[in-house]
């Protein structure tokens, strides 16, 4: 890879229909709500005047969408990569979290201890998510010395390659690290190895709405975080 870094553009997709409603949808093929298509308009306007070279997407209708709007003022066709995808919860899928923790308690207390070896039934682990997420991510890289280029993924997704690309302890990738819908992440890589993390969780561009600075996380997190955050 020449001396110049290739600049990643890491961004989750907008909120989804069922954001609000806080269920689990990592293999639900949700599409993205008005909120989440403004969302994606503020994004592609904060980026529009970027020289970006490729776009890519997992392959569900959030991020395709998303990636799309970001991608229009570049003229730029979305590519879809299946590594990209996000974490299957497997039977938790479109169950809300108080649904989970009353029929899946056992389930609960060994996802929150360990997200990143143990899965609900018929889902992912975290490990096999940054196993195919990460060679996709890389291989993207590789493929675009000294560039820049739009990558939109998922929630999960994007807190594990995190964890991978900087060194984090992955069992903790739901308690150390955040991300908002749309959010905006910047990392420079100066060769598949080194990676440095320039910007992380970043909304300012959906400013106007009031959620330039995201509140305090309390959904989504292991019991023992919600317990803290609710003293």
């Amino acid at each position: 890879m020449p001396t110049s870094s290739t600049r990643i553009f890491l961004v989750r997709h907008g909120a989804t229909i069922l954001t609000a409603e806080d269920r689990f949808a990592g293999a639900t093929d949700v599409p993205l709500s008005d909120e989440g298509r403004e969302q994606a308009r503020r994004l592609a306007l904060r980026l529009s005047g970027e020289k970006i070279a490729a776009v890519f997407a997992s392959p569900l209708g959030r991020t395709v969408e998303t990636a799309g709007i970001a991608a229009a003022p570049h003229k730029l066709e979305v590519q879809a990569r299946d590594g990209l995808r996000e974490i299957s919860h497997g039977h938790w899928e479109q169950m809300t979290r108080g649904e989970v923790d009353e029929k899946f308690p056992d389930e609960v207390e060994s996802w929150d201890k360990d997200p990143f070896t143990f899965a609900p039934l018929g889902g992912e682990t975290g490990l096999a998510v940054t196993a195919r997420a990460l060679p996709a991510l890389l291989e993207i890289v590789r493929d675009h010395p000294g560039q820049t280029v739009l990558v939109v993924s998922h929630k999960a997704t994007i807190r594990l390659l995190l964890s991978s690309l900087l060194g984090f302890d992955p069992r903790r990738y739901r308690d150390n690290l955040d991300q908002s819908p749309c959010a905006l992440n910047i990392v420079d890589f100066k060769d598949t190895v080194r990676a440095r993390l320039t910007l992380f969780n970043d909304t300012s561009h959906y400013a106007e709405a009031g959620l330039a600075i995201p509140a305090v996380p309390t959904a989504r997190l292991s019991k023992g975080w919600n317990a803290q955050a609710d003293k």
